[in-house]
């Protein structure tokens, strides 16, 4: 399988989701630069944390004109799987492939901590491994994650089953003590309605490797990849 991760003035998690993908998973990845117009044959295209443009005007919103965007966005209403993390999350939004907006935090403070989440979709890409009420234990590293939408949209994306993680205590319980930046409903990540464009706040590539000590991440690079060969892709 080949994954394609796009890098952007600013990107900073690039790296780190490059030598998962290749290094702890065993795939192919190419790198992607942001004024390319080309996406290599990438079966997956990964969108990464970091402060793309340095997040000048709103984060995600200039990355969200690169010229690869195009060719992201075309390929994602094709039916191309794309997964954006952090600031790959905000510039999906942005782009109009994910619905919702991310806004500073509520207590308007850089938030980097270990956080738990818990699948609210077991069948879709991301999900399938994850044990139902299993809390995953993943870094977030934002000050402007906090999910919001109208009260229209959110009632479509719960409907929809494209709340993918919320986030909730180490039990799996979801609490508003546990909501690190206020975001609506504790959502953590979700996708779109055709389910296979994906975003998340938290760093799961944070959480793969077990010299970090903690490989709950590495779950969601797992689903992705049994669940591209049994769609014989």
């Amino acid at each position: 399988m080949k994954f394609g991760v796009v890098i952007f003035p600013g990107s900073n998690c690039d790296e780190d989701m490059i030598y998962v993908l290749g290094n702890i998973m065993k795939q192919e990845v190419v790198r992607l630069w942001h004024k390319e117009g080309d996406l290599k044959g990438c079966d997956f295209v990964v969108l990464p944390g970091g402060f793309s443009y340095g997040d000048y005007l709103r984060a995600g919103a200039l990355a969200r004109y690169s010229p690869i965007m195009s060719k992201v966005i075309e390929f994602a209403n094709r039916g191309g799987y794309v997964f954006g993390v952090c600031n790959g999350f905000q510039i999906l939004c942005e782009a109009n492939l994910l619905p919702g907006a991310l806004l500073r935090n509520e207590r308007q403070k850089f938030t980097c901590k270990n956080v738990h989440l818990v699948s609210r979709t077991p069948d879709t890409l991301l999900t399938s491994l994850i044990p139902p009420g299993k809390a995953l234990k993943i870094p977030v590293a934002h000050g402007e994650g906090r999910f919001y939408a109208d009260a229209k949209t959110i009632r479509n994306i719960k409907k929809n089953g494209c709340v993918l993680f919320s986030y909730c205590d180490e039990a799996g319980n979801i609490t508003p003590a546990s909501n690190p930046n206020g975001s609506l409903e504790n959502i953590a990540g979700i996708c779109n309605w055709q389910k296979n464009v994906f975003g998340m706040m938290p760093h799961p590539e944070r959480a793969s490797d077990e010299m970090l000590g903690n490989t709950d991440g590495r779950l969601l690079f797992e689903s992705v990849l049994q669940s591209m060969v049994e769609a014989g892709r």
